[in-house]
């Protein structure tokens, strides 16, 4: 196989080359952003068949544990599980662990899971630029179901909602201070919630955190055609997995007769390309070599109060134009 995947190569299934496929639009160099247009481009007409989860939650509320066990059940069902893994990055020295394979042992060996951690790098929500197109991609090499795993619960998660057709929250038995902890308009972008670790001593207190959200959602808005759910499970004892998946599934069905999934979709390409747009724009930014040699100048004007920020911002933009 050539160094650069073609089209034929993911559209076989063959995960060597699905795996180059996700490096090539992760790189940011400008010859390799092109060649994976190209790559996508061809494959698009084989993509969207997939059912798209995002799934969140506090960190060690055992989004791996959960993971490893949904895609277990899934793959007894018949079918094949990608998931993308966005590891935080450090914000000093901008590097990532990318250690979701050992933490998923049992679906990281499974021939029909596919497991892909990415650096969050600089991006917003906890959800890698290239995200989206992994996603793609993972969807024309035949996986049916794409589970996107973040970092954490933050502002930004929005950006997660946005790209998947099912938003599932995971929380920790225990409801009171963590609602206190967890920003509304979070809570109003999930789908459901699945009360993890429901299990042992924390049985009796995960089915009054249940009670505890299911009053706090419904006091919370939600779409024409689902209502968001509050369940329990326990991922070390794979209670409650069944019943999930058939959740989702329901939802998936109600949505695809409704028209509300083509619809959701079809905005998020255009969300999609917003987000684009001022990616591109903030690279042109930093490639340029002339506002790279005048920003320090500009920033220190601005900092010592000499040059307002709307002045420099458009001798920045007008150096991006060609008028400076």
């Amino acid at each position: 196989m050539p160094s650069t995947p073609t089209a034929e190569d993911v559209l076989s299934g063959n995960r060597r080359a699905l795996a180059k496929a996700i490096t090539l639009v992760e790189s940011s160099r400008p010859e390799d952003r092109e060649t994976s247009q190209v790559l996508l481009n061809q494959l698009l007409p084989h993509t969207g068949q997939s059912l798209r989860i995002g799934i969140t939650g506090v960190p060690g509320v055992g989004k791996s544990t959960f993971i490893e066990a949904f895609g277990q059940h899934l793959i007894s069902e018949g079918h094949k599980v990608a998931v993308l893994a966005v590891d935080p990055s450090s914000p000093m020295a901008g590097g990532s662990i990318l250690g979701d394979k050992t933490r998923m042992e049992l679906l990281s060996r499974d021939a029909n899971a596919f497991i892909r951690p990415s650096p969050a790098g600089r991006a917003l929500g906890g959800v890698a630029l290239k995200t989206r197109e992994s996603m793609l991609l993972c969807e024309a090499a035949g996986f049916d179901v794409v589970l996107v795993e973040t970092v954490g619960v933050g502002q930004s998660e929005h950006q997660v909602s946005s790209m998947v057709d099912f938003f599932l929250m995971l929380l920790l038995p225990g409801g009171g201070d963590e609602l206190q902890g967890i920003k509304k308009g979070i809570l109003e972008l999930a789908d459901a919630i699945m009360i993890n670790k429901a299990d042992g001593e924390s049985a009796s207190l995960a089915r009054k955190t249940k009670l505890h959200y299911q009053s706090a959602m419904s006091l919370l808005a939600s779409n024409d055609f689902w209502k968001p759910e509050v369940h329990t499970c326990s991922a070390l004892e794979q209670a409650g997995i069944a019943d999930c998946w058939s959740m989702m599934k329901r939802y998936q069905q109600e949505a695809t007769e409704r028209g509300a999934l083509s619809q959701i979709r079809a905005q998020q390409n255009l969300q999609w390309m917003t987000q684009l747009m001022d990616e591109m724009l903030r690279q042109q930014l930093t490639d340029n070599a002339k506002i790279r040699e005048s920003l320090p100048s500009i920033k220190a004007q601005v900092s010592a109060g000499t040059l307002t920020p709307v002045s420099a911002a458009v001798d920045v933009i007008n150096m991006l134009n060609g008028k400076n």
